[in-house]
């Protein structure tokens, strides 16, 4: 058996044995939590990447609107 083998059993054994038991445990078949995970995951990436684009959409506006006057001791 080669290391991948190992480590990938390693992982189904151990990493998803999580869900299986909370799945025992609140009565939702353990695929279902799996997916609902993944699902949660990608939304959060894509929520905080959808809120830095629009954080660098208001500031950049905020530039163009506010425009910075010189200074009495600029003259």
């Amino acid at each position: 058996m080669s290391w991948v083998d190992k480590v990938r059993f390693h992982i189904e054994k151990y990493g998803l044995d999580v869900f299986y038991r909370l799945g025992n445990k609140v009565g939702v078949p353990p695929r279902n939590l799996r997916l609902f995970f993944i699902y949660i995951s990608f939304f959060t990436l894509g929520l905080s990447f959808v809120l830095y684009i629009f954080l660098a959409f208001v500031l950049k506006v905020k530039d163009l609107i506010k425009v910075k006057r010189p200074s009495v001791f600029d003259l």
